[in-house]
């Protein structure tokens, strides 16, 4: 399934200002309670709880094709942890890519990852939440 992006500005603030918070080799990762889950789930056709994405790759870390392939790297290993871990739904996830991601594998932000969510405790134990 494809992720929903974050588009508002307000929205990346607030998790990074409030949002638990965790910092690994390649990336930094917070998490927020999304306050639309509710509204954004009865929204979406199968009436299921949906995380938001957002991803911050700043222009330190290189030209456009760079900032993008590393985008593309985030989103994979993103979805590989998803579907490895059951992740908890209704959360704002904003990942930050440090200057270290430019020479990273999917396979290493997705240990980064699986990580942070261990971390931060956002693994699920039940099977369909």
């Amino acid at each position: 399934m494809k992720h929903i992006a974050i588009s508002e500005n307000h929205l990346y603030s607030k998790s990074y200002a409030k949002g638990d918070k965790f910092v690994a080799r390649h990336l930094i990762v917070y998490i927020l309670k999304d306050l639309k889950a509710t509204r954004l789930m009865r929204a979406n056709p199968e009436k299921k709880y949906i995380n938001r994405i957002g991803l911050t790759v700043s222009k330190k870390i290189g030209k456009a094709h760079i900032r993008n392939r590393i985008k593309r790297i985030l989103r994979e290993g993103l979805r590989q942890t998803e579907k490895e871990n059951n992740l908890k739904k209704g959360y704002l996830i904003v990942l930050v890519a440090r200057a270290s991601a430019s020479e990273a594998s999917s396979e290493d932000i997705r240990y980064d990852l699986t990580r942070a969510f261990k971390a931060l405790k956002f693994i699920s134990d039940e099977k369909n939440s």
